[in-house]
Parts: structure tokens; C-alpha cells; sequence
């Protein structure tokens, strides 16, 4: 436990990249409140602001106090308004909504989400550091191949012209040195095995074999048990047999193997364990693990009751593990769940490496591996492709992370391995998924960066120290997870796409216009409901898309990439001009383009306003559409899913034509022909073909604000001649970061 890092409580990759997109909203705002409010002041006090009627507003020295205030009143709201408009308080309930949203649907996907933040952090996972058995595998554990007596089974389930000595110790072996149980029931019902894959595949084994489980135990009595650990990975029994003790071992074959001095043949007769013969059982164990079955070996050894420790003494008795006597090696198969090999080509073309760690011997791992396509060919599987867990752990920490990256499979690994991998992968800057369903894998599932813990076979410390819950324990339901995470990040950047359009679309008409005529086109209740549309209805709109495919094509976003892409730069650029050339248009020539020369001047002023803000509204409904697909052509794919986009899009509609034909009085408009409705809607319409030319328009693979940095540092060290003779110390101006 000493060995997981401290928690600092880290921010999330899209909040950090969130912190920098509010800022450069918020500030931008605030810049042009300021210079609205002031251009406005200085517009209005120096007599230089007139009403719809051509009279001047103020007039120093004539004006009444009442009549000042009252104006600098308006000014201030709507400088004001301009803040609460540009201040992206949506984005928060956007990232709130997308986040509850996925982890709602989720569930249906078979994954419990304990940490809302998980959700968006998954999405940007570079790694899986995935367990083989039961995640990968069906945990489904059936014994197809057996040795026994120095001779392969033609049938695993049947031992024949064995000595009954040889079988007694086997099955002696079996029911005793296990932590499962075997139910018989009297009635004849089938036998019920319980306890783990691996342990119900030996005991079924046995019931096979003719072991009469109850039988077994009870004519040996249990001394002391050594469990089972992930280290040693053996397990050990001392029972008394009549007058003889004996120390059964079971555990990984070679590790078994490497303590036997002698075997047993099929008559029973104790055989010397030869060169030949060890290297016959290793290559077996080869055999069996290249076509990726588990061995797990089977060997006794008699002991000398003299030398049993008096029960007092007997809890830290160490039984002796060596000088074994070889009973058999069987190999077990756990196959592939269906459906894994696919999961792992979609994460490679997504761009997530995915990482196999597993106790089980190198060679079983790397097959399984193989059939999952997690290795593409035996050419690729070796070191440090593939490694031990030993072998990992014995290097130094740099040295672990110089050759975290490489590694693609580890086996005969710990917990600790693995929380040691987590580790070195983070330093070399990788967002790290984990799965783990041990008590053990607690402390790497707590430093990865998403812990995910299994449902099914997982304990109740695995669980509580993961962020997400598999529930079927299933690799596919992994990449699913990675599916909805893509998907968060992706509606958060729509949102910011629309959002961004509708601020600069705002601020620069208010701009201009408060600017060159001392007067704003769009007022503060108008803008108020802009707002609304923008951060409430978009964020619900928006924030609940459903994940697509193309998610999976893109490589994951790093934690320090930039939230607003140039893709999306482009969109908002698009669209903004756009929206405000044919805005300032109306707003400097509308009255002679609709043709309202002949009304009076405070009623044009009132029509063209009230056109100007129908337009700008319904150029934002239409604008959603296209924020729905930022890099995408067909805009309409999947609309008629979103029922909730579809419902949002439809209630804007209907609001915005009771706000301009019964609500006037309240917002300072007036009601619009039916012509200027479909010239409205014409208007923005026009947005859906522009935004489809836009996007063939190339964008640079540099992000735009490095282009931006490196244009000013280039321009701070060229006219200091540094850009060719930059000291040794300043690491500002070097041409390599230009």
C-alpha cells in the first residue's frame, strides 16, 4: 500500500480543458462589456445619442437629473447583459447533463458508474490494462487435457490401469487442498460444485474420476492449510491419512514442477525426476500453454509426524514445499468470451492500446492474447512485448517506464505489477483504465486513472476503490464504457460550438452598433432569451446526442489538448460571419430592405429591430443542427432519434413566435408579416448549405492557439535577433519551438 501515490484529488481531463474555455469566454465578454459600456457613456454624454425620432438624448446644461439617470440606467443594462450573455454559466449544466445522461444509459450497457467524473475520463483513455481471466475470458474453466503417472489421459475423465494408490493421493489431493465444495445430493440429482472457476474445474474433475467428496475428507483430517496467494502461486495442505502425513501442493505446473525431486508412475512406484524426464513435463506444460490452456500440477510428499508442530505452534507453520512427488499436470481451457476479439480491433482503431495482465504462465497469456488479437503475431510476442511480472518489477523506476509503453502482455504478474505498470504509464503522461477484481488489485485500481472493478466475481474492497462497476464482467461492456465517455466530450463540444457562435455573433452586432450609431439592435430582455436558448434549452439539446461510430475513429483527446479544435474554430468562424454581415446589414440598411421608408421613423426602427432579432433567433435554431456534427457532412444523421433535441428545437419554435406576435409590450418588439416570417426563416436556412461548403475548407493539425504562441514568440525574438542567436539559458526564443 505504500507504494500508491498520494491523492491530490486531481482535475479531470475535461475540467482542466473546461477551466480554459470559460476564461477565454468569460474575459471576452467582460472586454466587450466594458467597451460597450464605455463607447456608450462617452456617446451619450457628449450629446451624440438620439432617439427613434432623431432628438438628441442629452443635452448638457437642459437635461433633467432624472432623464440622466434614467439613460446611463439603460446603458448599464445593457452592458450588463452583454456579461450574462458571454458568461458561459450553461456549460456547467451541460457538462452535469452530459455526464448523468451517460451514466443513466450506461446501466443499460452493464456498467454501474460510482464517480460521475469517471464517465468523461474514460473517454479519453489511451490504455486498458485489462485481467485475462473472466474479462477477456468466460471464466468458464473445463479441464481438456491431463497427465497422470508420466502418461497423457487418452480421456481427461477417465484414469484406467492406474494403481489405487496413484488415484488415492490424487483425489485425496483434490478434496482436500481446495476451497471449494462439492454438494451430493441423495436424491440423485446432479453433484453441485461450488467455489472458483479454477477450483470448480478441479473438483468437477475429480467427481469424474469417481472421488466421493464427503467420503475423502472424512477419512483424512486437515492440520494446516497454506492458501493460496498470487506470489507464490501454489497453495499447500497438511493432512493426516491414517498414521502417515501427508503435504499436498497444487499450484502453477512449472512452479510445482521446479519442486519435485521424483514422480509416480501408473503402478505407483515413486520414479528419480531425471533431466529427461523434467524437461518432457516442461515441455509438456509448453505444449499446453501454446494453445492457451492452464496447467495446474498436482504433488505430494510424506512427512514424518515427529515433525508436525503442537497446535499451539502449528499457525505459523511453514509447510515444506520441496522434494515433491509429481501426481499429475492438468491444462484447463477458459475461452474467449464471444465478441472480445472485435472489442480489441475497436480499440485499436480508436486508439487504446489495450494490455493484458495476468497471473497465469507467459505462454497461456501469450496465446490468449493471440486469439483476442490484443498480439497481432507470434513475431511481435517478444520481450518487452511480453514479460514476467518478476522480471518487470526487478527493474529500476526509470528504467519501468522507459518500457512500460512496449509492453503489451504481462503474465505471471502480482497486484503489485500491476499497480507498478499503472504507475509508469502515467509518468509517460497516458490516462490509464484498470480492471481488477481482487482484494489485491484495490491499489492499482485506485491509482489508474479509472479503476473499473468486475460485478460478478469481484470483491466487495475491488469494488469500493474502483470508479465503475462492470456488471457482466465482460472486456465488451469495457469498450462501451469508452464509447459513452468519447460521447460526453463530444456534446460538451457541440454545446461550446453553439455557444460560441451565438457570443460572437451577439457581441459583435451590439458592438458595432453601439459603436457607430450609440444604439444596440438587440435589448436586454431579447438578449435574455438568446441567453436561455443558448445555455438551457442547447445545453439539454445537445448534451444528450447519442454516441455515434465515428467516435471510435478518432485517437483519444489528451488531458492537455485544447477543448475548442480548429475544426470547431472553423464551424464558429463560419457561422459567426455569417450571422453578422447579414445582421449589420439589416441593422445600417434594413428600413430601405424591407422596404419601410414610408413608415415613421420610431416604427421602422421597431420593425427592422424586431426582424433583426427574429433572424438571429432562428439562425441559432437552425445553427444546433449543424452543431449537432462539427466534422461531419450529414447533419441530419440520427436526428429523429433525439427526441429530446427534436422536442427542444420544436418548443424554441412555438416560444419564439408567442414572443413576437403576443408578447411585444415585454420585449419591445412588434408583430411581422407573413413575408418577413419566411425571409426570416429563408435567412437562416442558408446556415445548413453554408455550413456544408464550410466544411471542406482545410483546417491546420496544429492547434490554434499554439499557432498563435508561436506567431508572438516568433515576433518578440525576431526584431531582438535572437531568432538565430539565442543564448544557451533562454528557452523562449530556440527556432525548434517556433
Amino acid at each position: 500500500m505504500s507504494n500508491i501515490s498520494e491523492d491530490n484529488i486531481e482535475e479531470t481531463p475535461l475540467q482542466v480543458r473546461l477551466n480554459g474555455v470559460a476564461t477565454l469566454i468569460g474575459v471576452g465578454g467582460l472586454i466587450v462589456a466594458a467597451l460597450v459600456l464605455s463607447v456608450l457613456m462617452i456617446r451619450y454624454f457628449t450629446g451624440h445619442t438620439v432617439n427613434p425620432d432623431g432628438s438628441v438624448q442629452f443635452v448638457r446644461g437642459q437635461s433633467s437629473l432624472k432623464s440622466a439617470i434614467n439613460g446611463l440606467v439603460k446603458i448599464l443594462t445593457v452592458a450588463v447583459t452583454i456579461v450574462v450573455v458571454a458568461v458561459p454559466e450553461g456549460l456547467p449544466l451541460a457538462v452535469t447533463l452530459a455526464l448523468a445522461y451517460s451514466m443513466q444509459k450506461m446501466m443499460a450497457d452493464k456498467a454501474l458508474v460510482r464517480r460521475l467524473s469517471s464517465c468523461e475520463t474514460m473517454g479519453s483513455a489511451t490504455t486498458i490494462c485489462s485481467d485475462k481471466t473472466g474479462t477477456l475470458t468466460l471464466n468458464q474453466m473445463t479441464i481438456v487435457e491431463a497427465h497422470v503417472g508420466g502418461r497423457k489421459l487418452l480421456n481427461p475423465e477417465k484414469i484406467e490401469d492406474f494403481s489405487s494408490s496413484l488415484h488415492s493421493l490424487l483425489v485425496e489431493g483434490i478434496a482436500q487442498n481446495t476451497t471449494g465444495n462439492v454438494f451430493e445430493p441423495e436424491d440423485g440429482e446432479p453433484v453441485e460444485v461450488t467455489g472458483s472457476p479454477t477450483e470448480k474445474a478441479i473438483l468437477s474433475w475429480g467427481v469424474k474420476l469417481g472421488m466421493k467428496f464427503g467420503d475423502v475428507r472424512s477419512r483424512s483430517t486437515i492440520l494446516h492449510v497454506s492458501p493460496f496467494n498470487s506470489v507464490n502461486k501454489r497453495g499447500g495442505v497438511a493432512v493426516l491419512s491414517g498414521s502417515e502425513v501427508h503435504l499436498h501442493w497444487k499450484g502453477a505446473a512449472e512452479i510445482i514442477l521446479a519442486s519435485c525431486t521424483s514422480m509416480m508412475d501408473s503402478e505407483g512406484q515413486l520414479v528419480g525426476m531425471t533431466e529427461d524426464k523434467m524437461d518432457a513435463f516442461k515441455k509438456c506444460i509448453e505444449d499446453m500453454t501454446s494453445v492457451s490452456l492452464r496447467c495446474v500440477a498436482f504433488a505430494y510428499n510424506l512427512y514424518d509426524m515427529k515433525n508436525v508442530p503442537g497446535e499451539e505452534a502449528r499457525g505459523d507453520w511453514m509447510l515444506p514445499d520441496n522434494n515433491l512427488v509429481l501426481l499429475g499436470i492438468v491444462g484447463m481451457k477458459d475461452p474467449c468470451r464471444p465478441g472480445v476479439r472485435d472489442a480489441v480491433e475497436q480499440c485499436s482503431r480508436a486508439g487504446v492500446k489495450v494490455r493484458m495482465v495476468t497471473g497465469d504462465n507467459l505462454q497461456t497469456a501469450k496465446a490468449i492474447a493471440l486469439e483476442c488479437r490484443i498480439l497481432q503475431s507470434e513475431e511481435e510476442a517478444i520481450e518487452p512485448t511480453i514479460i514476467e511480472g518478476q522480471v518487470f518489477r526487478a527493474y529500476s523506476e526509470k528504467a519501468r517506464e522507459e518500457i512500460a509503453e512496449k509492453i503489451t502482455v504481462m503474465g505471471r504478474s502480482s497486484p503489485n505489477d500491476k499497480l507498478l505498470l499503472v504507475q509508469a504509464l502515467k509518468k509517460k503522461g497516458h490516462v490509464v483504465a484498470v480492471t481488477g477484481d481482487g482484494t489485491n488489485d484495490a491499489p492499482a485500481l485506485n491509482e489508474a486513472d479509472i479503476g473499473l472493478s468486475m460485478g460478478l466475481m469481484g470483491t466487495e474492497v475491488a469494488k469500493e476503490s474502483s470508479d465503475i462497476i462492470i456488471l457482466d464482467d465482460n472486456f465488451t461492456s469495457v469498450v462501451k464504457v469508452v464509447r459513452w465517455g468519447r460521447s460526453v466530450s463530444a456534446n460538451i463540444q457541440k454545446f461550446i460550438q453553439f455557444q460560441l457562435t451565438v457570443n460572437v455573433a451577439a457581441l459583435v452586432i451590439n458592438v458595432v452598433a453601439a459603436v457607430s450609431s450609440g444604439d444596440v439592435p438587440l435589448n436586454a430582455v431579447e438578449l435574455l432569451w438568446v441567453n436561455l436558448i443558448m445555455d438551457t434549452l442547447g445545453a439539454l439539446a445537445l448534451a444528450t446526442e447519442l454516441p455515434t461510430d465515428h467516435l471510435m475513429k478518432r485517437l483519444p483527446v489528451g488531458q492537455r489538448e485544447p477543448l475548442i479544435t480548429n475544426v470547431m474554430w472553423r464551424n464558429v468562424v463560419v457561422q459567426a460571419v455569417y450571422q453578422v454581415t447579414i445582421l449589420l446589414v439589416l441593422n445600417f440598411g434594413g428600413k430601405s430592405l424591407l422596404n419601410l421608408t414610408n413608415e415613421t421613423q420610431e416604427y421602422a426602427a421597431k420593425v427592422k429591430n424586431t426582424f433583426i432579432f427574429n433572424t438571429f433567433v432562428f439562425c441559432q435554431i437552425f445553427n444546433e443542427f449543424n452543431a449537432r456534427k462539427p466534422d461531419e457532412i450529414n447533419i441530419f444523421d440520427g436526428v429523429t432519434q433525439n427526441r429530446l433535441f427534436m422536442g427542444i428545437v420544436g418548443m424554441t419554435f412555438l416560444l419564439q413566435i408567442l414572443i413576437i406576435e403576443f408578447l411585444g409590450k415585454f420585449t419591445s418588439t412588434v408583430r411581422l408579416s407573413w413575408q418577413l416570417w419566411l425571409a426570416s426563416m429563408a435567412i437562416a436556412l442558408l446556415s445548413w448549405p453554408l455550413a456544408f461548403v464550410g466544411k471542406f475548407i482545410p483546417v491546420p493539425e496544429i492547434p490554434l492557439q499554439d499557432l498563435c504562441r508561436g506567431f508572438f514568440r516568433r515576433q518578440k525574438c525576431e526584431p531582438e535577433g535572437l531568432l538565430s542567436q539565442h543564448s544557451a539559458g533562454d528557452e523562449t526564443c530556440k527556432p525548434e519551438e517556433i
